[in-house]
């Protein structure tokens, strides 16, 4: 389960850098302009982003307004200078690293790995492991609804409701997890988007046995994703 990130630059010496330190930890996404970092950030959740602020325009802008994004307040973002930005400044508008001009290599190798178990820690938060289980809700209302989970994560839920138009804001979700021994997951959560087929929930409180319960659930089948990406490797492969 590789982390996802976002370069923004045009400097290749840059990009070549970034490339070689990640390895194949984690796969990139490459924006040469501010404004289409930015336009992807505000519908996408990333795991970590590198932002060239100074030699690229706008790039201070973008990370400001990458940081206030609702899919990304708590994503890793290396903020990238070239003696125009402070280091003060870049941590101020929200980056977690700074690296400055020329970047020195075992300076970036030692926060990359700093930052690894951070974004493979995000990612786990917001990766959806896809599922297809009976799911329980009731309204504010006091009605009972029921419902199809299409996706599960640490921070919430897909699902393609029976009554769309009765399952709307805050609701206590209810479903039992497949185990030997029946386990119930008790939340409340929040409808924060919807289409015509699907709807996405945000958990807002999970009850700390149910908490364990989930964890454990997605622990489960994340080894399940790794067993069935293993076994479709070319035979041979490393």
């Amino acid at each position: 389960m590789g982390v996802e990130c976002l370069v923004v630059t045009s400097d290749t010496t840059l990009l070549d850098q970034i490339m070689a330190g990640l390895g194949c930890r984690a796969s990139l996404d490459l924006r040469q302009d501010s404004a289409s970092a930015v336009e992807l950030a505000s519908r996408r959740h990333l795991d970590g982003l590198v932002i060239d602020c100074d030699d690229v325009h706008g790039g201070t802008e973008a990370l400001a307004q990458v940081r206030n994004s609702r899919s990304n307040k708590h994503s890793t973002i290396f903020a990238v200078v070239n003696h125009l930005t402070s280091a003060e400044a870049a941590l101020d508008l929200g980056a977690n690293f700074v690296l400055c001009k020329p970047i020195q290599e075992t300076r970036l190798r030692s926060l990359l790995d700093s930052a690894i178990p951070k974004m493979e820690r995000e990612h786990q938060r917001y990766f959806r492991y896809g599922v297809d289980l009976p799911v329980r809700f009731h309204n504010t209302l006091g009605e009972s609804l029921s419902a199809k989970m299409k996706n599960v994560s640490e921070g919430g839920l897909a699902i393609r409701p029976v009554d769309p138009v009765k399952l709307q804001g805050v609701v206590i979700v209810e479903f039992e997890v497949p185990s030997l021994e029946p386990q119930v997951f008790h939340a409340k959560a929040d409808v924060v988007w919807a289409d015509s087929f699907v709807m996405g929930l945000r958990f807002l409180y999970v009850e700390k046995n149910s908490g364990a319960i989930l964890q454990s659930w997605l622990d489960s089948l994340e080894a399940q994703l790794r067993f069935r990406e293993f076994a479709q490797r070319p035979s041979g492969s490393a």
